[in-house]
């Protein structure tokens, strides 16, 4: 299963990330099959090239949440951004 999901690269303290196409499973510095983009966080800038995307997700990829809220925010796709926080677990009733 393919995933779009975000590599990260540079420095340990300034790192940045690309934005890429590979296995759902693999490592994150593993092997991809493409460069759509790329996502700085320090900056919150970002691009994505919405041709390729759109093709990778026609084709049956998935985005990872942090990737999919980088392309509502990019106009790529529509929908409304997804909650990365954390929800509480339920407490238990006995």
């Amino acid at each position: 299963m393919l995933a779009i999901k975000l590599r990260p690269i540079g420095k340990t303290k300034q790192i940045s990330y690309r934005i890429v196409i590979g296995e759902k499973r693999s490592k994150l510095n593993g092997k991809s099959l493409e460069d759509i983009g790329w996502y700085n966080p320090h900056t919150d800038k970002f691009f994505v090239n919405k041709e390729r995307a759109l093709h990778w997700i026609q084709s049956g990829a998935i985005p990872t949440d942090s990737v999919h809220n980088i392309l509502v925010t990019a106009k790529v796709i529509e929908g409304t951004k997804v909650a990365l926080h954390k929800k509480k677990k339920e407490e238990k009733k006995s």
